[in-house]
């Protein structure tokens, strides 16, 4: 499984999300992540436009809806050419299963499809006492997880932190897409569950999702090269 950094561009508009890619230079052409923010503010045009840059794209827009509606929604992004769609695994199997039908093309080809298991953003206790998932956290990812693979999809989005046994229960080749990545010396932000680069390249991971320490960073491209070191060893 090849592994890579992914740059999440959660910027709120095209013109500030080009010219962050600007940045780079013309050879070099970063993994991205789109997400709802920019998605919703610019549509499917920035999707089209990045990917004629020459990006690999990841569509995070972690569908969640019934069955029908999903597989409708999977069908409309698998014209976008992305390399990497996701939805949630707490839709269940059908909605999985569904979603995989609509993916897929009429010459068989599709995009990965992942399935987020539980926000890096919630810890133990907002499953428990919010959510009312008695279930110790890293149990209740497996689980997703399994029904992930047993529905057919590629992966998961899961924490660092469980990426090793996600691996373990699920296969070599079931991916793993980790955010909730932070430089040693970076602020943790609203991320609960996180990891550096160094630590998930050596924890089963396969794609890490870098942000803020990315595109917060005085220099983007210096810090997008210090994560792909330090993920790839």
């Amino acid at each position: 499984m090849a592994k890579d950094v992914i740059i999440a561009l959660d910027f709120p508009t095209r013109e500030a999300t080009l010219a962050f890619l600007d940045q780079f230079p013309a050879g070099e052409k970063p993994f991205v992540k789109i997400g709802m923010e920019l998605f919703y503010a610019e549509g499917p045009q920035i999707v089209r436009d990045i990917k004629a840059r020459g990006h690999k794209i990841f569509l995070d827009l972690k569908l969640h809806d019934i069955p029908n509606t999903v597989k409708s929604a999977m069908r409309v992004l698998s014209r976008l050419d992305v390399d990497m769609v996701n939805l949630h695994a707490a839709g269940a199997s059908e909605m999985m299963k569904g979603a995989l039908e609509g993916l897929t093309r009429e010459d068989g080809t599709r995009p990965l499809l992942i399935a987020v298991t539980q926000l890096t953003s919630t810890d133990a206790d907002a499953l428990k006492r919010e959510l009312l998932i008695e279930t110790p956290m890293a149990e209740t990812v497996m689980a997703y997880a399994k029904n992930a693979a047993a529905s057919g999809l590629d992966g998961v989005v899961c924490s660092p932190l469980e990426a090793a046994l996600v691996k373990e229960q699920c296969g070599a080749d079931f991916v793993t897409v980790t955010p909730g990545i932070r430089f040693a010396d970076s602020a943790a932000g609203d991320q609960k569950r996180i990891m550096t680069p160094e630590k998930a390249g050596r924890s089963g991971c396969d794609y890490i999702v870098v942000g803020r320490p990315i595109t917060k960073s005085e220099d983007p491209v210096a810090a997008y090269r210090r994560a792909v070191k330090d993920f790839m060893g």
